[in-house]
């Protein structure tokens, strides 16, 4: 069989189209690092970070310390799927959704392979909470960033047009999604190499106006940046900052594609959140909290001047109005002239993060609708571009509304934020669980890798998913309230999904309980290696 076949004939005889294998080990990686996107988030996401607190305390001093805790959790969680792709190199297109079914499936005991079917719809039902909110908060960020950018020319947008801007950029990244993941990779490769030189420039500007301008007070020293303080407001932090991280797992969902999945798709997992996570981020989010000062000045949402992180809190980009200091006053007044470049290179970003988001989300998508575990209409090829493209619209259409809610305020997209966050935290809290299970009687089993490994990625994940509770009960004002609102959110979810899996299998005629392989499982099986 082909690598490059467009095309199988079921058992019936009929031709069906399938997914073409035409990535390598660079092309997964710049997917997945699109993704992550360090440049994109640092300007994103810094507003919700500063505007975080823990009751009348920020929780913004932790930034660094909430990152590196984040970057664990990932490691860790990185690992377990590296290890998974590397037992079940033919997963294609299912990632976690199919490691679930197959590690119970190849169980010896009928009473451990039963739950195979619970075990794979929860962790793909789970995996869509993650998925399908993650773009929309993309294009909640990318609205907020182009209304940045118009606001600089003394334009104010309606809100009417702030939902315009976030709907017409869903549709655009799905139009490109639509079209197939060849040209989403192009796209993803040059701005890699755009986003990582415009945060090495930024960070290196900010780290020389800190010390070019020694006489001013500024928050935090260099070793307060990295010595944690407070452990709440740490855990506090990293629940947001997990959103910096995640998409290393995505090159799992692009296994059907993969030209050697069981060679490739290990390495990329790992060298993606390294480079990415552990040198660019934690570069960038250095030089940010360095630079944070009196000189950093804005009014907050009670018309009250305020400075330092409570001014990056109330800013709609903070990073640019950092990058404009820096320029007007060291660099002969090119403020404005350097805000636009570093937004334009954002906007890039986003859209290659936006495209890497709806091709893993969808894939998922894909192979429960090719298992008829949600609408079969979401499992169908496109005849030409080979794309779910049901998956895609559908999927553009939930991007759409999400983003259009993000866009209106930091409460609305801190919320959407914390929703999909903690569905991420579940989908690798399982996955570390399916990992120590996929591997409990192998022969081939390290105790490290499989055993202490998985167990500890668990018990972060569960420590990170306590700390969203935690803050919904404890922090008090508009960060308790955020927190609650992505629980409920989360908890509706489940209860649908819930629902959904009981009508489904009454319709569908299928057993709760069963040993038999899925319709994903069995024609992945078959696929070239």
């Amino acid at each position: 069989m082909n690598h490059t076949q467009d095309s199988d004939q079921t058992e019936d005889g009929k031709l069906t189209v399938k997914m073409k294998r035409t990535l390598n080990l660079t092309s997964l990686l710049v997917n997945a690092m699109a993704l992550i996107a360090p440049g994109a988030f640092l300007w994103t996401t810094f507003q919700v970070q500063a505007a975080q607190t823990n009751g009348s305390m920020t929780t913004a001093s932790e930034m660094w310390t909430g990152l590196i805790a984040a970057l664990i959790l990932a490691l860790l969680t990185a690992i377990s799927y590296a290890e998974l792709s590397n037992i079940y190199p033919k997963a294609g297109s299912g990632s976690s959704y199919y490691f679930a079914e197959a590690a119970f499936l190849e169980k010896e005991k009928a009473s451990h392979r039963q739950w195979a079917r619970i075990a794979k719809f929860l962790t793909g039902w789970i995996s869509h909470l993650y998925y399908w909110i993650y773009p929309g908060i993309m294009i909640a960020f990318s609205a907020t960033l182009i209304v940045y950018i118009v606001g600089l020319f003394g334009i104010t947008l309606a809100v009417w047009e702030q939902i315009l801007v976030a709907a017409l950029f869903a549709f655009l990244n799905g139009y490109i999604a639509y079209r197939g993941i060849s040209g989403s990779t192009f796209t993803a490769m040059i701005i890699n190499a755009i986003q990582l030189a415009s945060l090495a420039g930024f960070s290196a500007l900010a780290i020389l106006y800190r010390h070019a301008h020694p006489e001013l007070a500024y928050t935090q020293s260099a070793s307060s940046i990295i010595i944690p303080h407070n452990f709440t407001n740490v855990l506090f932090q990293s629940t947001i900052a997990i959103l910096l991280l995640v998409g290393f797992e995505s090159i799992t969902a692009l296994g059907a594609e993969a030209i050697k999945p069981k060679h490739d798709i290990k390495k990329a997992i790992i060298l993606s959140l390294l480079i990415q996570g552990l040198f660019a981020y934690l570069i960038e989010y250095f030089a940010a909290n360095y630079f944070i000062g009196p000189q950093l000045i804005g009014v907050d949402t009670t018309g009250a001047t305020v400075t330092g992180y409570a001014a990056a809190g109330a800013s709609g980009a903070p990073i640019g109005d950092m990058i404009r200091i820096i320029g007007d006053q060291m660099l002969g007044g090119t403020g404005l002239v350097l805000v636009l470049i570093m937004a334009a290179t954002v906007v890039l970003a986003l859209v290659g993060t936006t495209l890497a988001c709806l091709n893993t989300g969808v894939r998922i998508t894909y192979s429960m609708g090719r298992d008829r575990e949600i609408p079969s209409l979401l499992g169908i090829l496109h005849g030409r571009f080979l794309t779910p493209h049901w998956g895609i619209w559908v999927l553009v259409l939930f991007s759409a509304a999400f983003g259009a809610y993000g866009v209106l305020n930091v409460d609305n997209l801190t919320q959407i934020t914390l929703a999909s966050n903690t569905g991420t935290f579940i989908l690798y809290g399982l996955t570390n669980i399916i990992c120590f299970w996929a591997f409990l009687h192998r022969s081939d089993a390290s105790f490290l890798k499989h055993r202490i490994v998985p167990l500890l990625g668990f018990l972060a994940n569960l420590l990170m998913l306590g700390a969203v509770v935690y803050l919904a009960i404890s922090a008090g004002g508009t960060s308790a309230n955020d927190a609650m609102i992505a629980l409920i959110i989360v908890a509706v979810w489940i209860i649908i999904g819930v629902v959904w899996f009981v009508i489904n299998t009454r319709q569908q005629g299928s057993k709760v309980l069963t040993q038999e392989s899925s319709k994903l499982t069995k024609s992945e099986l078959a696929l070239d290696e």
